[in-house]
């Protein structure tokens, strides 16, 4: 159980989630877990739904606190809450914000901030961890170029120079991604990327770490009342989560690729978790894609210290923390959107 932004987020699977007073309280098999007053909360975020009293859901309804229910591996399952209140506001005020290309830059500016910035780090990170194993001169230039896009980002206000400015950094760091690779060369290497289909290994490994990820952003908006479907930089297409893959660009280099970059470097999956097809697509066998769920929920329970709240959270919160950051920017309790700034 952990409380963040006014949100009461519980991580136990299989809690019956009941009301005692102002109270709400955990119970599993009968046994109470915890007890915290309902007054100062805004939303109760639940992974692993087992159930909520009648009591507990009336109480709430009435004072406008949302209770959202997630699979125990975060996928979105139901939004219970009162009559429409607060809720339209913030998304007529997305919506409004889409519908402007300028004002939806002042905010996508900020996601892409957040990704260069964290690719900036990753190469810093492996000059410090691993000098004797790449050419730590091309990796400083490379991070002090995107720390010069970087400025040019902060003050961006269009949305194709922004997606320019993007597209630079992306190309910069993606040469790198080889090099960062340090085990298993023979059969794990990065030359380019490949979407659909997945043309090597690492391709198909990213894919399936984007779509994971983008899945638990897409969750985490509709858990805090945004439109996943609605976004910024990206814009409206017949069934793309829009707004996810807005704010998972942030990350998905701290998330997703230092992810694949483990799985790799530590040996999790090798060449036998691969199949390839006629066609040229390369997939996850069965028993690779078990692997790798397996490492990809255990890797959602380490812990980090939250860059913008200094509290420590797990980095399955991670999205959903962004999300709730995003929807106080959005109904004007936050002057900026906060990216999630890793180091």
């Amino acid at each position: 159980m952990k409380k963040l932004l006014n949100t009461l987020f519980i991580n136990q699977p299989d809690v019956y989630l009941s009301l005692d007073g102002d109270n709400i309280v955990l119970l599993k098999e009968q046994e109470k877990l915890g007890r915290l007053p309902l007054h100062n909360l805004e939303s109760i975020v639940s992974f692993g739904y087992t159930g909520a009293s009648p009591a507990l859901m009336g109480y709430c309804a009435e004072r406008n606190i949302s209770i959202v229910f997630m699979t125990i591996n975060g996928r979105f399952l139901a939004r219970v809450i009162g009559a429409s209140r607060g809720n339209v506001v913030l998304r007529k005020k997305q919506y409004a914000i889409s519908e402007d290309e300028a004002l939806s830059a002042r905010v996508a500016r900020n996601f892409i901030l957040g990704k260069v910035y964290n690719h900036k780090w990753m190469l810093e990170r492996m000059t410090r961890d691993y000098p004797l194993r790449i050419d730590v001169a091309q990796f400083k230039e490379t991070s002090l170029h995107l720390s010069g896009l970087m400025l040019g980002i902060r003050e961006c206000e269009e949305l194709e120079r922004l997606r320019g400015l993007e597209g630079q950094a992306a190309v910069s760091y993606n040469k790198f991604l080889d090099s960062m690779i340090l085990q298993q060369k023979e059969d794990f290497f990065f030359h380019t990327r490949s979407r659909r289909p997945p043309l090597d290994n690492v391709n198909a490994m990213l894919s399936l770490a984007y779509t994971l990820l983008a899945n638990d952003m897409a969750s985490a908006l509709e858990g805090v009342g945004l439109d996943a479907y609605v976004g910024f930089m990206h814009r409206d297409r017949p069934g793309r989560a829009s707004l996810a893959l807005d704010v998972m660009e942030e990350l998905r280099g701290i998330y997703a690729d230092r992810f694949v970059l483990s799985l790799i470097n530590k040996k999790v999956l090798n060449s036998g978790d691969f199949i390839r097809k006629e066609n040229g697509a390369v997939l996850l066998t069965e028993e690779g894609r078990k692997k790798f769920l397996t490492a990809w929920q255990s890797r959602k329970q380490d812990k980090i210290t939250h860059p913008y709240l200094g509290e420590n959270i797990s980095w399955g919160l991670v999205p959903h923390v962004q999300a709730l950051l995003l929807a106080r920017y959005l109904r004007g309790d936050l002057d900026e959107y906060p990216p999630f700034l890793w180091k």
